[in-house]
């Protein structure tokens, strides 16, 4: 049977042009004349023996990045293109060429798969960078976190707007908790900005909540709406660079003592 499976899987990988770790399982069974499923059970969940078969042939299958990065990436795109609610575990393994049991041994089930998805396309590694190393003058950080929003809204796939559709459509839905599960960092990062120029004394005394709203909202709300203002406005509309600058010095001048 491995032999069988071995040619089935070179033949498909020629016919297309592609190592055999880049062709999908499904394409495999089916030209072994199998169903899926059927392959999976006899490599015992992942593809990981037939790549091991296909070696002792004498014929290197060729590489694909890790499980768990591939399953980061069909997830985001799964998110971008179809939604939080097209996103199941089962989509993810079939986009991801993973098996089910193996997603959920890497991302202890859906959430954590989202919030592994959020960590790498959302602003948390750009604001938990700035706070390590930020600049001293307090219009410099909220340009820098603006910018870091501009950078998590533009990434693609486009992963941000579609999580903020989620949670403003679906209040208690998995984009608000996707939101909710990243506020402790995202406090952390930005309380670690602001914190020196609240102890010098430089900003008025208001609620760290509203500090931070009034740094990010406008700048999250015209991210969301620049696609449409775009359209509506076409070269009116200032750039993103602009816009950041404009808004961290009405920031500036509102907070500031």
């Amino acid at each position: 049977m491995e032999q069988e499976l071995v040619a089935a899987a070179l033949a498909v990988a020629r016919a297309r042009g592609r190592d055999v770790a880049d062709v999908p399982l499904a394409a495999i069974a089916a030209a072994a004349g199998m169903s899926r499923s059927t392959l999976l059970r006899r490599l015992g969940g992942t593809r990981g023996p037939l790549d091991d078969a296909v070696r002792r042939a004498g014929v290197d299958p060729g590489g694909r990045p890790p499980a768990r990065e591939r399953a980061i990436a069909a997830a985001a795109t799964l998110i971008a293109e179809q939604g939080l609610g097209a996103t199941t575990l089962d989509a993810v393994a079939a986009a991801a060429d993973c098996a089910l049991p193996t997603l959920h041994g890497l991302f202890d089930g859906r959430d954590g798969l989202l919030t592994a998805v959020f960590d790498r396309y959302g602003p948390l590694p750009d604001l938990e960078a700035l706070a390590a190393d930020p600049p001293d003058d307090l219009c410099d950080v909220v340009r820098e976190v603006h910018r870091a929003i501009i950078s998590a809204f533009g990434r693609e796939p486009r992963v941000l707007p579609a999580i903020f559709a989620d949670a403003c459509g679906r209040p208690g839905g998995p984009g608000h908790a996707m939101l909710k599960s990243m506020v402790p960092r995202t406090t952390a990062s930005l309380w670690s900005l602001l914190c020196p120029h609240i102890e010098a004394g430089r900003l008025q005394p208001l609620p760290f909540p509203l500090l931070v709203q009034l740094m990010m909202g406008p700048i999250a709300t015209h991210m969301l709406l620049r696609p449409t203002l775009e359209a509506a406005l076409g070269t009116e509309l200032p750039s993103v660079n602009e816009i950041a600058d404009t808004l961290a010095g009405a920031y500036v001048r509102a907070v500031a003592i």
